[in-house]
């Protein structure tokens, strides 16, 4: 399926807010509720969209400090790393990467004492470079049209 410029418009409203009625984004891209119902059942069904999230804010949940951990695995560590990291819960993203390091993690943490904890879990896979972020230059990920 190739997704046109009205596609475009309504996920661009869902991103915005998943929860408005299908009426509301038929309002915003001039297009009826019944349309853009079959519009959005139709990208759900292609995998275009793949789900739909509660974005909670790490801070006010009560974590403090944000941090972008690489990791370059030591010899035969990274395939148990690999199974290993989805049962870290202060993982956000994890990828696996190109270049020196194997990985790049984006974190959570509560404080100093929880990242010093977090990393010394993570050292018996590998060589690790810790970065803290001090603030988001775009907060949430979204997908625009390539021209």
């Amino acid at each position: 399926m190739k997704i046109d410029k009205l596609n475009w418009r309504i996920l661009k409203c869902l991103q915005n807010n998943a929860r408005q009625s299908n009426a509301e984004i038929g309002r915003q891209v001039g297009m009826s509720s019944p349309a853009v119902s079959e519009r959005i059942k139709k990208m759900e069904d292609l995998g275009i969209i793949k789900s739909y999230n509660t974005v909670i804010s790490p801070f006010e949940a009560g974590y403090q400090l944000k941090a972008i951990i690489t990791i370059r695995a030591f010899m035969g560590k990274l395939k148990p790393f690999l199974e290993k990291v989805k049962t870290y819960d202060e993982v956000l993203n994890c990828y696996r990467i190109t270049g020196n390091e194997n990985i790049v993690m984006e974190v959570i943490l509560k404080n100093q004492k929880h990242l010093e904890s977090f990393i010394d879990q993570l050292i018996i896979y590998g060589e690790t470079k810790t970065q803290i972020v001090l603030s988001s230059v775009i907060e949430y990920n979204e997908v625009k049209p390539l021209s």
